[in-house]
């Protein structure tokens, strides 16, 4: 079964994430499990799928948060996809989920997500990550430790260093 991070834990990952068909239909809803949804998917079959309760909905990098908006605190979970390295949208995605639309529940990264990346990614209020195939999961893991202190406020740690440097 493949793996994950989630709260610096390595767990399996048990969620089945869907995407659309090439002819841009929605996928079929499993009847049971943990799933993820396409955003379109969900504001087109929100009554429904909200009334299984275990559903999450993931964003691509062209989606906009406000679409999801107060919606978000209802969701157990919520995936991020990062297609490239250079794509840095999904960071200002995750950012505003959890300071505007105060989205509380898991927050996934996926796609191109490597050791590098989760330092960075937990400042911006990740909490689960799936990691590239082709990295090691338990290295990339280590990756939450890179940096112990940063300067800037971010998600994680909402006080700048000279902040909390006068308070200590």
């Amino acid at each position: 079964m493949p793996k994950l991070i989630i709260d610096r834990q390595i767990v399996d990952n048990t969620a089945t994430l869907l995407r659309n068909a090439e002819d841009g239909a929605f996928a079929a809803v499993p009847a049971q499990g943990l799933v993820i949804v396409p955003l379109a998917q969900y504001l087109a079959q929100k009554a429904e799928l909200n009334a299984r309760g275990d559903v999450g909905v993931w964003f691509a990098p062209d989606d906009e948060p406000e679409l999801l908006g107060a919606d978000a605190i209802r969701l157990p979970l919520i995936a991020i996809e990062f297609p490239a390295f250079t794509d840095g949208r999904g960071f200002s995605i995750g950012r505003l989920l959890r300071e505007r639309y105060g989205f509380t529940g898991e927050l996934r990264a996926f796609g191109d997500v490597f050791k590098d990346t989760l330092n960075y990614l937990t400042r911006c209020g990740f909490n689960a990550f799936v990691v590239r195939d082709d990295k090691d999961i338990v290295e990339a893991l280590k990756g939450l430790d890179d940096f112990t202190e940063s300067y800037q406020s971010s998600v994680a740690q909402p006080m700048p260093l000279f902040r909390r440097r006068q308070a200590g």
